[in-house]
């Protein structure tokens, strides 16, 4: 059995039943269903709170559990519902949606940078993307206006799924040097932002992302690091 990812078809959804399947020995809770995204790709696991007939608890985060599972962690050590115990998942949703906002911005900063990216963050303020650039870019300002202009475009974000050797017939599609998407189900999830003509990225993700590119609001690069010989860092932060 593997935890159905509910925030797969849906982001925007922020509560749903569940039951609770077993317990991990570090203290996490398994369920059979899920709208917590789990860490994993850069972006933080999703907190919240669960509820129960005679219980509450607070959710810092969810991880992924070997054989396709999702364990919610409590936020302190309390009592957790029992096997077969039915609750109703909540999620932190302004922590959630602001993490879909820069998720969506830096699949944006790698379409404006088109060069292998080595490493990546997501938060709820500020994310990065690290490049393997020799020398670091001329013109911030050109920089977030062609942002900007990305997100004034209000462009669709949709999905589709590739087998797993179609991803491997098309190594190009992964942007990442260090990490390859997951594969070994069969399919991998491909997130593309623009349709047609008007597309201006198709890569691996399977993070939760927001509907259009407007929803992104007003999103700067406030700051490029030297990380090495060969590696720039972007700070992106969200300014609103």
């Amino acid at each position: 059995m593997t935890t159905d990812l509910l925030f797969r078809t849906d982001p925007y959804l922020q509560q749903a039943e569940a039951q609770v399947i077993g317990h991990t020995r570090e203290g996490g809770i398994l369920i059979d269903r899920t709208v917590f995204y789990a860490t994993g790709g850069g972006q933080p696991g999703d907190s919240g709170m669960i509820d129960w007939p005679g219980g509450r608890l607070m959710i810092a985060t969810a991880v992924k559990v070997e054989g396709g599972l999702i364990a919610l962690v409590p936020a302190e050590p309390v009592p957790m519902p029992p096997v077969g115990t039915v609750i109703a998942q909540r999620l932190d949703w302004t922590r959630r949606y602001r993490h879909m906002r820069m998720h969506t911005a830096l699949h944006l900063l790698s379409a404006l940078i088109p060069l292998p990216v080595t490493g990546g963050q997501i938060g709820a303020d500020r994310g990065r993307l690290d490049f393997d650039m020799p020398e670091p870019p001329s013109g911030l300002d050109a920089l977030n206006a062609g942002l900007e202009a990305l997100v004034n475009r209000d462009l669709p974000v949709t999905d589709d799924w590739i087998s797993d050797a179609e991803l491997l017939a098309n190594p190009g599609l992964v942007k990442t040097l260090s990490v390859m998407p997951p594969m070994g189900q069969g399919k991998v999830r491909l997130v593309r932002i623009g349709q047609g003509e008007a597309q201006v990225d198709l890569q691996p993700c399977g993070g939760t992302h927001v509907a259009r590119t407007g929803e992104v609001g007003h999103v700067e690069i406030t700051k490029i690091e030297n990380k090495g010989r060969q590696n720039r860092r972007m700070i992106l932060s969200l300014m609103d």
